[in-house]
């Protein structure tokens, strides 16, 4: 196969993982979505192409992988919002973490790991969510204690 065909199929293989993952959390109403995760796993995948055929072979992707992460960690942090005693966005983080590994997976030729991890993560995402609201509706059905001391129903 061409090199630059299959360097495009890398790209398009990065977006539509990472938009599965994104695609979950749209559905469940996540600020970040199918486009966030999509254009995440295509630039991590992007600029791991660019590092290591982009410049005559003479790229070190793995200075460019180690750069990806941290990058991606401050977009994560972005996401995440502490109030007062609970913290929201720690999966929204997480899964553009994990976003940006699939699109350096797939950039790197290693298709199973990036479609594996792409899988593992909706189930991990749908199993786990589903528990996670199991656990909140259990507990929003206690009865909650008044500033008064008495309980309510």
């Amino acid at each position: 196969m061409n090199e630059t065909v299959e360097m495009v199929l890398r790209l398009a293989l990065a977006g539509t993982l990472g938009g599965l993952i994104g695609a979950d959390r749209e559905y469940r109403g996540k600020v970040a979505g199918t486009r966030t995760h999509l254009l995440v796993a295509l630039g991590a995948a992007l600029m791991l192409l660019v590092s290591k055929y982009g410049f005559g072979g003479t790229g070190d992707p793995g200075r460019v992988a180690a750069q990806i992460v941290s990058g991606i960690g401050f977009i994560g942090a972005g996401a995440i919002m502490v109030d007062r005693h609970s913290v929201h966005g720690l999966t929204t983080a997480a899964g553009i973490w994990v976003a940006a590994g699939i699109g350096m997976a797939t950039a790197a030729g290693l298709y199973v790991f990036a479609i594996a991890t792409t899988v593992l993560s909706l189930i991990g995402l749908e199993v786990f969510g589903w528990t996670h609201f199991k656990e909140r509706r259990k507990r929003s059905d206690r009865p909650q204690a008044r500033p008064d001391g008495t309980r309510s129903r």
